[in-house]
């Protein structure tokens, strides 16, 4: 998985086509952590979503922007447009399961 920062981000997730989960996370938060993992597997099984990681801590005003208050969050954009919002590190069928329709 790719890292965005407050710089990239216009353009590697608002001006980027298709379909962009951006990870909202910092490196003291054990429940990001945990998903991790979880979105490791599905950038791997579903290769028509880009998924990306945003370090809070690097890019507050990114998460300001975007109403992030706590992490592990999980924006899915497409063509630059907030589809889904995703709070908590939930496990993997239950992130799918919310995930169903953005990643189909």
């Amino acid at each position: 998985m790719d890292a965005v920062s407050q710089d990239s981000f216009e353009a590697e997730v608002l001006k980027a086509p298709g379909k962009i989960l951006v990870d909202f996370w910092a490196e003291w938060c054990g429940p990001c952590r945990a998903i991790g993992p979880v979105l490791e597997e599905l950038a791997e099984e579903y290769p028509a979503a880009r998924i990306v990681k945003l370090n809070v801590d690097e890019s507050p005003a990114v998460a300001q922007t975007y109403g992030v208050m706590s992490i592990p969050t999980v924006l899915a954009f497409e063509d630059g447009e907030v589809k889904s919002r995703i709070v908590g590190a939930l496990p993997k069928p239950k992130l799918l399961e919310e995930l169903a329709d953005f990643l189909a």
